[in-house]
């Protein structure tokens, strides 16, 4: 397998996890702190908007390249185990039937997004105004 392979591998595996964390969001056994982090990550996975927009030479898909990764391994460590194991063979099974699209999901993570840019807005004219 080449290097191309690999990362096709790897990024088949982010997808699976990510809807693994989406799963365990939902599920009623997940922390609300577990919860609330892993909305972040998973938002940040499927936004259109980066830190660091991707056009920009090399630090464009760095900031993808770890940011994710770390997100996720922090959003695994704050879920029960027992909810973990159970959400990724659920999104395994979804993965291989081919996973639906979730308009909800896209509708939350659009609204999370304006309602960030709303409030970086207000924030930035109460301090200049």
């Amino acid at each position: 397998m080449g290097i191309i392979g690999g990362l096709k591998r790897k990024v088949g595996e982010l997808n699976a996890e990510l809807y693994a964390l989406y799963l365990a969001y939902r599920d009623s056994r997940t922390p609300l702190y577990a919860k609330l982090f892993v909305a972040l990550v998973v938002g940040y996975a499927f936004s259109p908007i980066d830190l660091i927009p991707d056009p920009i030479p090399v630090l464009g898909y760095l900031d993808d390249a770890i940011l994710l990764p770390v997100g996720v391994i922090l959003a695994r460590r704050m879920i029960p185990e027992d909810v973990l194991v159970e959400c990724r063979q659920r999104a395994q099974k979804v993965m291989r039937e081919g996973k639906p699209a979730n308009r909800a999901a896209v509708a939350v993570i659009v609204t999370i997004w304006l309602l960030l840019a709303g409030l970086a807005v207000f924030l930035v004219a109460k301090v200049l105004g």
